[in-house]
């Protein structure tokens, strides 16, 4: 999968997606990440990419013209376009499922007080990942570029930690232990150490369930029934 992200902070992003598992998965071919800076499409000398909006009112607002060649230049047949923008549709894991579907992302990083209306022209959608407003895109899109590339095969090494998460089912993760059994006194519940996996895989989606409860009982509400949690609903 290929992922073009359009910024005027370059310098910003690049760190970021060369480590970890963004990193490894670059150096393995599985995806690919490429960060372009708005300045290079530009035609003026200085490469302006602002002016003050039409109307009067506060801050600068994004050219047109070099986001329409930008996403001419990077644009290929089955390419999905999106601006990250406070405005646009509540990013969350179905989203990030969703996208991972597609080939090639291109990325638009908004900026001070937006961009020229007419962008919405070529893009195809507008992404926000929280009801918070930024100074800019370049955080949203490494949020999502890190929360799509993830899901691709072969991202995360063990492709079951992928089903076991949070937001599967809709509901959050089960608490999480590893060495040693007893740290200072706070010891791991006794069910993790005894070996039995059926009712381990019980007592996981328990835990889940009451977490889910406590922290974040909208997406009981709101989320669609799961028939094997059903059960447990009742806890």
């Amino acid at each position: 999968m290929k992922f073009d992200i359009i910024t005027i902070f370059p310098k910003s992003l690049e760190p970021i997606i060369s480590e970890s598992i963004l990193g490894r998965a670059q150096k393995k071919g599985i995806v690919s990440i490429k960060v372009h800076n708005l300045r290079d499409y530009t035609l003026d000398k200085h490469k302006k990419v602002d002016d003050r909006p039409f109307g009067g009112g506060p801050g600068m607002v994004f050219c047109a013209e070099p986001i329409f060649r930008a996403v001419s230049t990077l644009r290929k047949k089955n390419t999905r376009v999106i601006l990250l923008s406070a405005s646009g549709r509540l990013f969350n894991q179905k989203e990030a499922m969703r996208l991972s579907k597609y080939r090639h992302l291109i990325l638009i990083c908004g900026h001070y007080e937006g961009v020229d209306e007419r962008v919405k022209a070529i893009i195809d959608e507008e992404i926000s990942i929280g009801d918070y407003v930024l100074t800019g895109g370049e955080i949203p899109s490494l949020v999502i570029v890190d929360a799509v590339a993830r899901l691709i095969k072969g991202v995360v090494g063990r492709n079951e930690s992928l089903t076991f998460e949070s937001f599967c089912a809709n509901l959050l993760e089960y608490p999480q232990y590893t060495r040693p059994a007893n740290f200072r006194g706070l010891k791991v519940p006794k069910i993790l150490l005894s070996g039995d996996h059926k009712q381990i895989e019980q007592w996981r989606k328990i835990q889940s369930l009451k977490k889910t409860k406590q922290i974040r009982p909208d997406l009981l509400n709101g989320g669609k029934k799961c028939k094997k949690l059903e059960k447990l609903r009742k806890i």
